[in-house]
This record gives C-alpha cells, sequence and structure tokens, in this order.
C-alpha cells in the first residue's frame, strides 16, 4: 500500500512539482495539498498523513506556527520542511525542527532547480528514510509503553558524577549526526554541565547557514557553550565545536599539546560536507587519551568509517542511539553493525551516559 504524503506550499507551482515528485515513485502518493497552514491545520485535524511536506513561508499561517498549533493540540505529525538558504529562513527551520519538523530540504529558486535531480532525491530519500525508521519505531514504542504504562519523554542523568579533573586523563567527545539531528541535540547538549570534563566536536549534516542558527539556539539553552566552529579555535573543555556548513572539520595537535580546529573546503564526501568520517580520521593523530564517540540518528553510515580508522590508533567508548527513538536509523546502525559501539542507549540517555564517561571538572 502506498504511504499518503500531505503537501503544503502557497506556491500552486511548488505543489505541482513537489507532487509530481512524490508520484514519480512507486512506495509513495501525493494524497492531499494544501495552500496555507491554516488549511493544513484543518485536514490533519481530521486525517492522518504518513507525512508532510511543509513550506516556511506562507500566508494566514506558516510553517511554524502550524507546528506550534500541532503541539498544543497533541496532534501527531511526521514533517518535512521545505525551507530556502536565508539567514531568517535557517533560524526558522531550526525552531520548526525543534518543534517536532523531522528534517528539511533546500528550496528551489527557480523552476530548472525545482525539477532537478537533486531536489527529487532530496525529497524521496528523506521520505524512505523516516518512513521506514516511523515503522519499526512504531512497534518497539508500542513495546515500551505496553511494559512500562507511558513512553519515554524524560531526559536521565547519571545518579553520579565522576569529577575526573585531576586524574589525568584528557578526554574528547566526538559527536556526529544527520537527519533527526538538530530536535535530537535538543535532547543532549542543554543537559551537559558547563564543567564538562572535555570538549566536544559536533558533526551535524546541514547547508551553511543553518548551522549558525542552530549553534546560537543550542547555546542559549545550554548551560555549556556552544559554537559554530571557526578555523583556528583552540578546543577548550565545556564547549562544543559544531561543524559548519560547506566545510570539513579537523582537529590538530600543537607543539604545545593544544588542539586547534582546521577546516577546509575539499570536496563533499558522499555527497556530505561537513563528514564526520573526517572528524574523526584527524583525531588519530590528537592526543587525546581516549575519545567519546556518539553517533545519533541519521540517514548513511557516516561516522563509521572514521570510528573504525580511530580506533587503530586510540582508545574510544562508543556511544550509539538505539532504533526506537532515532528519526531515521542509519547512522547509528551501521556502527553498531560495525560491532565497535560499547552502549546503545536511547536519545534520553544519551547526555548521562556522555557525562558518566567524561566526568565534570
Amino acid at each position: 500500500m502506498k504511504k499518503n504524503i500531505l503537501i503544503v506550499d502557497d506556491s500552486a507551482l511548488m505543489r505541482r512539482v513537489i507532487c509530481d515528485i512524490i508520484n514519480s515513485d512507486s512506495t509513495f502518493q501525493a494524497t492531499d495539498v494544501c495552500r496555507d497552514g491554516l488549511e493544513a491545520y484543518e485536514r490533519l485535524k481530521i486525517k492522518s498523513y504518513d507525512a508532510v511536506i511543509l513550506d516556511v513561508n506562507m500566508p494566514r499561517m506558516d510553517g511554524l506556527e502550524l507546528l506550534k498549533k500541532l503541539q498544543q493540540d497533541g496532534i501527531k505529525a511526521t514533517v518535512i520542511m521545505v525551507s530556502t538558504l536565508t539567514t531568517r529562513d535557517a533560524d526558522v527551520t531550526i525552531q520548526a525542527m525543534e518543534l517536532g519538523a523531522v528534517d528539511f530540504v533546500t528550496k528551489p529558486g527557480n523552476l530548472i532547480e525545482a525539477k532537478s535531480d537533486d531536489f527529487r532525491r532530496g525529497i524521496l530519500d528523506i521520505l524512505r528514510a523516516v518512513v521506514k525508521t516511523n515503522e519499526s519505531r512504531g512497534t518497539a514504542n508500542a513495546s515500551v509503553k505496553a511494559s512500562t504504562g507511558k513512553e519515554r519523554v524524560s531526559v536521565k542523568m547519571p545518579k553520579t558524577v565522576e569529577r575526573t579533573g585531576g586524574n589525568g586523563r584528557n578526554k574528547l567527545v566526538a559527536l556526529a549526526c544527520s537527519t533527526g539531528g538538530p530536535k535530537a541535540l535538543q535532547s543532549v547538549i542543554p543537559y551537559l554541565p558547563a564543567e564538562l570534563n572535555a570538549p566536544m566536536v559536533l558533526v551535524q549534516h546541514m547547508p551553511k547557514g543553518f548551522t549558525k542558527s542552530m549553534a546560537e539556539r543550542l547555546n542559549e539553552t545550554s548551560k555549556i557553550e556552544v559554537k559554530e566552529a571557526q578555523e583556528g579555535d583552540i578546543l577548550k573543555k565545556g564547549c562544543v565545536y559544531i561543524a559548519p556548513g560547506g566545510n570539513h572539520m579537523e582537529v590538530q595537535k600543537k607543539p604545545d599539546g593544544s588542539h586547534v580546529i582546521r577546516l577546509n573546503d575539499n570536496p563533499a564526501i558522499g555527497g556530505l560536507r561537513p563528514c564526520a568520517n573526517i572528524t574523526y580520521q584527524s583525531l588519530r593523530t590528537s592526543g587525546y587519551d581516549e575519545i567519546v564517540c556518539v553517533v545519533l540518528t541519521g540517514m548513511g553510515a557516516d561516522g563509521t568509517e572514521g570510528i573504525l580508522s580511530l580506533k587503530e590508533k586510540k582508545k574510544l567508548y562508543v556511544i550509539s542511539q538505539d532504533a526506537a527513538s532515532c528519526v531515521v536509523y542509519g547512522m547509528p546502525k551501521a556502527i553498531a553493525d560495525a560491532g565497535v559501539v560499547n552502549e546503545v542507549v536511547p536519545l534520553t540517555d544519551v547526555a548521562g551516559t556522555i557525562i558518566k564517561n567524561v566526568g565534570v571538572q
């Protein structure tokens, strides 16, 4: 049976183009279309869909307002945003993903781009991955609810936190995520203490501009410092460095023992820039005694090759998000299948597991 998709966009041309893309795949069908958020809200109150393709800017009710209404009313929907690369839309899209949108695709600037293979693949790849994970996750969540009487919602922290500032261990946290990552990070980064006894480097697959908005939003809600990484940043404990969209991020050891961020715009790896494999591989020559690798929700297998390479040179502790709490169980599955994961935990346990393994100063 085909999966039903709702298209919400104020442009008749974009509605037609997206419908054609959806209907070109035998797995999906563009069941209904809406011209704005208000019309979509009325539709979603009475009918459910396997996914919703939602524009950001629309009259009467925009995409962000619609997500807020759905959240307020407890209406569940798997939403993929369509966003332009403007600074304003980047901010709104990050907020949208905090409100539950699972990912976004870049909105074409003209008809030629709209009919390009890149736009088509972008929509269909996300739909396939999200729908597939939703099917398996629904079963897993039902099991959790049946056994506990409720779904997991609260972030779990360790009962005791080891203070490791004086034990001589020099640690780093290296986190990778993709589809569903911005929302997942809201359940991780704000729960890390400012005194975390390690720096964190973080790779989230996103275009230029969106990573800056995400870093700023996370910094506003977190005790730990969060910033979009810049060339030459010196890594310090209690700070999260997010790879900027459009650049690969490496960590380089300096003669004085400190570590700095190095950025480059070398070609994308498997369509990805930043690529987590590049970051992990750069840590082979770092001065860190132990690296805590964290792999969260995302399509594909980015991070696995890099972690396997890093394991040849460094002591690692690898944490993988479980299938039930992933928007897309791709990257965590790949590293788990590689057999190097030390702990598989639900999203609500990730922050606590990081703290448990690196301690606080």
